[in-house]
């Protein structure tokens, strides 16, 4: 496939590329610093800040026109990275904030709000990103750039905004002194079951995402 295929009247395509990159790899840097604890006090509005970014980044592969692969089935990146690691860093230090509500998709009648955790969306994140950076490194750009708008519509683009709007909800309620008090008797780490645990969580915050389907073949 040549090149031409990516062009865009506005943006050469190389150029292209190497910022979207730029961003999902400030992304993945900036946020396993992060899990790394040194401070937690600022955890939550850094991470507000870098979901926010990465946002822009997914807008921009959502705005820009369909990005043909070069061949039918994707090639092999190799086995992706574990990230069960930043997952429980996470988990630990988000708590008692960790889990939230969400409805998955807003256009849907009477869709009820279920359960989600801020440490499980950042860890599958980091795994979308991870997977198409493995296609980049290893020179498939237009490889990397499919994968990063195909997950972008399939996953991590609703995963982020979910993200980000229960992140700016706990700053918000901070910043505003409204403490998060139907927090106080939820633990996440109790098995409370999904409808009584969606029923807690939706006392916190409400939000919408939706998940579009993907095209290509996988393997």
């Amino acid at each position: 496939m040549s090149d031409a295929t990516l062009h865009s009247t506005t943006q050469d395509p190389d150029d292209f590329a190497v910022q979207i990159a730029d961003q999902v790899e400030s992304f993945l840097v900036a946020v396993t610093e992060v899990a790394k604890g040194d401070e937690p006090d600022s955890a939550v509005p850094f991470l507000l800040l870098e979901v926010s970014q990465l946002l822009l980044a997914g807008g921009r592969l959502g705005a820009h026109e369909d990005i043909v692969p070069e061949e039918r089935y994707e090639p092999d990146a190799g086995p992706d990275a574990d990230a069960d690691e930043l997952r429980e860093r996470f988990a630990v230090m988000l708590d008692p904030i960790d889990v939230y509500s969400e409805v998955f998709d807003p256009y849907e009648p009477r869709t009820a709000p279920v359960p989600a955790r801020i440490s499980d969306d950042l860890a599958d994140i980091i795994t979308d990103l991870r997977h198409g950076m493995a296609h980049y490194r290893a020179g498939r750009t237009t490889e990397a750039l499919w994968w990063w708008q195909f997950s972008y519509f399939s996953n991590w683009g609703a995963t982020a905004s979910a993200t980000l709007r229960a992140l700016q909800s706990v700053v918000a309620h901070v910043r505003l002194n409204q403490p998060l008090a139907e927090l106080d008797g939820l633990d996440t780490d109790q098995d409370l079951g999904d409808e009584i645990l969606a029923e807690e969580a939706g006392r916190v915050m409400d939000r919408e995402i939706a998940r579009p389907l993907g095209l290509r073949q996988v393997r």
